[in-house]
């Protein structure tokens, strides 16, 4: 069991990957050489892919487990994309994103 306490606000919040696209370059794929695993992907061009589950409204991400606001987390965190890594909690983005959900914005 996690510590309510402990959770940091993005292992509650998740609402990043439930409102925007997740494209990026096939050389994040797994099958290009890169960590992305291809499975949980789906061409846009032939440089481009995007994360399964952000191609279509409503948007969430393949990737995202748990209930938004509440307690989530990424199944590949650790072979999450470049847009994913570079994403930065309390950015306008982050607070229009939050604000989707219901979910106060973050100073």
């Amino acid at each position: 069991l996690v510590n309510e306490c402990a959770m940091s606000e993005c292992q509650r919040c998740g609402a990043c990957c439930a409102n925007f696209r997740v494209d990026f370059s096939i050389y994040e794929l797994d099958e290009h050489g890169g960590s992305v695993p291809s499975g949980l992907t789906v061409p846009v061009n032939g440089n481009t892919c995007r994360m399964r589950g952000t191609d279509h409204v409503p948007i969430r991400c393949a990737a995202l487990t748990g209930q938004i606001g509440h307690q989530v987390g990424c199944g590949i965190y650790e072979w999450r994309p470049n847009p994913c890594r570079e994403f930065s909690e309390g950015t306008d983005a982050c607070n229009r994103a939050r604000a989707r959900h219901g979910l106060p914005p973050l100073a």
